[in-house]
């Protein structure tokens, strides 16, 4: 039988982020996902995990401003630094919430950009990662 996890980030948007989790342990998932947590005090996010018996499958690594049209900051030069500092929250959280896995958001290509540059620069941050 398949197993599924609530992408949190999608589902339960009528209630607050926190209260998701319940919502769905109730709906009898039993892992959970989402963009990431970082609006929440890590401790926080662990108690709602705990709280409602689920599983963190995964979540991202901070990807800039997701609002703002962004998606991720991995392949961009000017944004390494940042990159990497969003690795070590990434983790942090990851270690509060027992979560083995996060995922990296490349980012989009910027006009005019040379693609062997962020190439490069994508390949060295996940090595850093």
């Amino acid at each position: 039988m398949p197993k599924f996890s609530a992408n949190l980030s999608f589902l339960y948007q009528d209630l607050p982020f926190l209260d998701r989790f319940t919502a769905a342990a109730k709906d009898g998932f039993g892992a959970l996902e989402y963009l990431g947590p970082y609006a929440e005090p890590k401790e926080k996010v662990a108690e709602a995990l705990k709280a409602s018996g689920l599983k963190q499958a995964l979540f991202n690594v901070p990807s800039g401003d997701w609002a703002g049209g962004e998606r991720g900051i991995a392949c961009l030069p000017e944004r390494v630094e940042e990159f990497r500092n969003g690795i070590a929250q990434a983790l942090d959280y990851a270690a509060a919430l027992d979560c083995r896995q996060v995922n990296v958001i490349s980012g989009l290509v910027p006009k005019g950009a040379d693609l062997q540059t962020l190439e490069t620069v994508l390949v060295d941050n996940l090595k850093y990662a």
